[in-house]
């Protein structure tokens, strides 16, 4: 190719390019000017439908406001609150705190004096001072009754000299305790007042595993504390707790319960008292029990008159038996004993001058009836015994080796029960 087509080569390729742009242009016009009817609707609903989603996006309307009524943005009352704190505003200001004080008398040890060698040094009327202590107490507890009637635990009050109960709106009152019932460890204490508030009493028949529960009292000297967890099992036995001089079914939570809890009220959700916090397990964590309110309504009145309530026994220990379980104890060769393979209540012990040593009863012996109500458990033995009276005569059948018997058995009252 020659310089000079080289210098035109360029210009040619615009020529045709422009050339090109030329003709479609004119080729459109023309389809455009020949068939209107195809693309006007189209366009036109194109356009439509831009303006409709720029004018929602630019210019929303206003939410029509009536013009006497202002906006409320303020949050409701109602709304802000949950059912925790309602309860604790119902409940909290009738939960008080109680403080003891009990003066412990003690002998201090001396190996000297106590030692037989020298004691003809010392003389027979020689005797050491004994000692004497203060031991300051905190526990919790709540108001049921306007005129200063309050119920608590009894290992709270149990033995102080001076009781003082203070409001949760700062005022003290001298405390009186009216009556302590220490098998199912609650008390009455009076304070000298009026027009007091009150705590709304549940009832504790009416709870369900899962129900939410709520403790509320003074731990560890903290006032007015107030945790929240649920009901995780009902009719718990003091044995089970691992307190079995009690003679109670407690409400089990994993609600926190602390020192200084003991005696104050656990809630529902509705802010009536459904429990009385009592006992915590030492080795665990959100594991806590409550006495059932329905059982301190049954005995707050005796109480209130200083009276005593009596607590049914016969004084044995007891152990659940199965076949297999006594089938497992017979092929231990130091086994005390061969167990009956059968359902049944085992007599592991029998406490001296018990009633159900008076009766007969022996240790190996198995219980298989009581009043003619087939028992399998401990806990089935034990309740039938509770729901018995004093001196009234229990039949039991046991079963004793390859022999059954057919046993009496008076009930004595726990709390004449002599101490080992």
């Amino acid at each position: 190719m020659s310089s000079s087509e080289q210098r035109f080569f360029p210009l040619r390729q615009i020529s045709s390019y422009a050339l090109v742009i030329v003709l479609s242009v004119a080729l459109t016009l023309a389809v455009l000017w020949t068939f209107p009817s195809a693309w006007l609707p189209k366009v036109s609903a194109l356009i439509n439908q831009a303006t409709q989603i720029s004018s929602a996006t630019v210019e929303a309307p206003a939410p029509a406001i009536a013009p006497d009524v202002a906006p409320n943005i303020a949050p409701s009352q109602e709304t802000s609150r949950n059912f925790v704190a309602d309860a604790v505003n119902q409940v909290g200001p009738a939960v008080v705190r109680i403080d003891t004080d009990r003066t412990i008398t003690t002998r201090p040890a001396d190996p000297y004096f106590d030692d037989p060698f020298f004691s003809p040094f010392f003389g027979d009327g020689y005797s050491r001072a004994p000692q004497e202590y203060h031991q300051r107490g905190q526990g919790s507890g709540f108001i049921i009754d306007r005129n200063g009637i309050l119920l608590t635990n009894a290992h709270v009050v149990s033995g102080a000299d001076t009781v003082s109960v203070t409001l949760k709106d700062g005022r003290t009152f001298k405390g009186e305790v009216r009556g302590i019932d220490e098998p199912s460890d609650l008390a009455v204490v009076k304070i000298n007042g009026q027009n007091l508030p009150v705590a709304p009493l549940g009832n504790s028949s009416d709870v369900q595993v899962g129900d939410w529960a709520i403790a509320v009292g003074n731990p560890l000297g903290l006032d007015n504390t107030v945790t929240l967890g649920i009901i995780s099992t009902l009719n718990r036995s003091s044995a089970q707790v691992g307190i079995p001089d009690k003679r109670l079914d407690f409400i089990q939570t994993d609600t926190a319960i602390n020192p200084g809890n003991s005696g104050g009220p656990l809630l529902s959700d509705r802010g009536e008292v459904i429990g009385i916090n009592t006992a915590i397990r030492a080795d665990a964590q959100g594991i806590g029990f409550a006495i059932p309110i329905d059982k301190a309504k049954a005995i707050k009145d005796v109480l209130i008159r200083g009276g005593k309530v009596p607590h049914p026994y016969i004084g044995v220990r007891l152990l659940t038996l199965t076949p297999a379980l006594a089938q497992e104890s017979n092929r231990n060769p130091n086994s005390p004993f061969t167990v009956p393979e059968v359902n049944g209540v085992l007599v592991m012990q029998v406490m001296p001058n018990s009633p159900a040593a008076a009766a007969g009863l022996r240790r190996g012996d198995v219980i298989t009836t009581v009043d003619g109500q087939s028992v399998k458990t401990a806990e089935q033995l034990q309740r039938s015994v509770e729901k018995s009276r004093v001196n009234q005569p229990l039949q039991l059948q046991v079963q004793r080796g390859e022999q059954t018997q057919q046993l009496s058995i008076r009930p004595g009252d726990l709390q004449d029960a002599p101490r080992s």
